[in-house]
């Protein structure tokens, strides 16, 4: 697969690839990062309900699903602190 056959959220192919090889969530965590770090346009967590839709859902309990997921929570936005945690911060 060359560069011009990867889809628009993952230009590089770098979540193609790593569906591709039996690897742990080290390696699929050091590998999101790299795929975020290297996006120059569109806001990641908006892009990885792609990256699920395309490559996670055929492979379930492949770590890269389970590393999207994560980085999906991790992405939304911050919960409000009630009480006077809420009033006077961290």
């Amino acid at each position: 697969m060359g560069l011009a056959d990867y889809p628009p959220e993952d230009p590089r192919g770098l979540i193609h690839e790593a569906y591709q090889m039996e690897i742990g969530p080290e390696e699929c965590r050091s590998i999101f990062v790299d795929w975020a770090i290297g996006r120059l346009n569109g806001a990641p967590e908006d892009l990885i309900p792609r990256l699920i839709a395309r490559y996670g859902t055929a492979q379930p309990d492949h770590p890269m699903t389970a590393v999207l997921t994560e980085g999906l929570r991790a992405s939304s936005p911050p919960r409000r602190r009630g009480g006077r945690a809420g009033r006077v911060g961290s």
